[in-house]
C-alpha cells in the first residue's frame, strides 16, 4: 500500500518527454487544487517567477526552454482564481540565493511580495535572524489539500498520496510557518534584501 501511494518522477525522464509537458502536469494539478502551501528553503517557486528568473532557473537543461518557460508563467494565473487559496514560506537563503545577477535579482525581490496583496495569498519568510528552528529545511515540499504532497530532491519528484504522509507535511508546514513573518515584516525583509542586491552588499 506504501509504494502504491509513493511515486517517484526521476528527472532524465522529465527531460525525455519535455520540460513543457511537466509544466502542464503541474497545471492540471494546480486547477484540481483549491488549498495550495509551498515550503520553499533553496528556490523560488515557478508560481513567483519573474521571466528572467525563470530562465536563469533552468538555464543547467539542454534544448530550447521558450515553450517551458512561456509555461511556467503561464501557470501564475491560477494565482488569480479567488477561489483558491496559497501561502508560500520561504527561508532567506532562498530568497537570497543569486540565481541571476545582483540587478536582476534586485528586481526579482522587489517584486515577490506583489502577490501578496491578492485576498488569497500569503507569502512569509524565515530570516537566518530567527533565534531557533527545531527542523531543518531539508527539502522543497507543497501540499495540495489534503490528497496530495510533492517534495523535490535533485534527481526528481516525489509524489505521496499516502494520507499519513500527508498529514506530516501539513504538520511541518504549520510548523515553519509559525516561525514566518508575514505582512509588513515580510515586505520589510524583501526589501531590505533587494537594496543589498542593488548595492551590493
Amino acid at each position: 500500500m506504501a509504494l502504491a501511494n509513493t511515486q517517484f518522477q526521476d528527472w532524465r525522464s522529465t527531460l525525455r518527454r519535455g520540460l513543457h509537458h511537466r509544466q502542464r502536469e503541474l497545471t492540471a494539478i494546480e486547477a484540481d487544487s483549491t488549498e495550495l502551501r509551498s515550503f520553499l528553503p533553496t528556490m523560488i517557486t515557478g508560481l513567483l517567477h519573474t521571466p528572467e528568473y525563470a530562465r536563469a532557473s533552468l538555464s543547467g537543461n539542454p534544448g530550447d526552454l521558450t515553450q517551458t518557460i512561456a509555461k511556467r508563467l503561464e501557470r501564475q494565473t491560477v494565482l488569480y482564481d479567488r477561489s483558491k487559496s496559497f501561502i508560500f514560506v520561504l527561508t532567506e537563503a532562498a530568497v537570497r540565493w543569486p540565481l541571476c545577477p545582483a540587478d536582476v535579482m534586485a528586481v526579482r525581490l522587489g517584486r515577490l511580495a506583489s502577490p501578496a496583496a491578492l485576498p488569497n495569498i500569503r507569502l512569509g519568510v524565515i530570516p537566518v535572524t530567527q533565534p531557533h528552528l527545531p527542523e531543518g529545511p531539508l527539502s522543497t515540499f507543497t501540499v495540495y489539500d489534503s490528497r496530495l504532497a510533492t517534495a523535490e530532491v535533485f534527481s526528481g519528484a516525489i509524489i505521496m498520496r499516502d494520507p499519513r504522509d500527508i498529514a506530516y507535511h501539513r504538520e511541518l508546514f504549520s510548523l515553519f510557518v509559525s516561525y514566518a513573518r508575514f505582512g509588513d515584516e515580510a515586505i520589510a525583509l524583501l526589501t531590505q534584501w533587494a537594496e543589498e542586491f542593488r548595492h551590493g552588499s
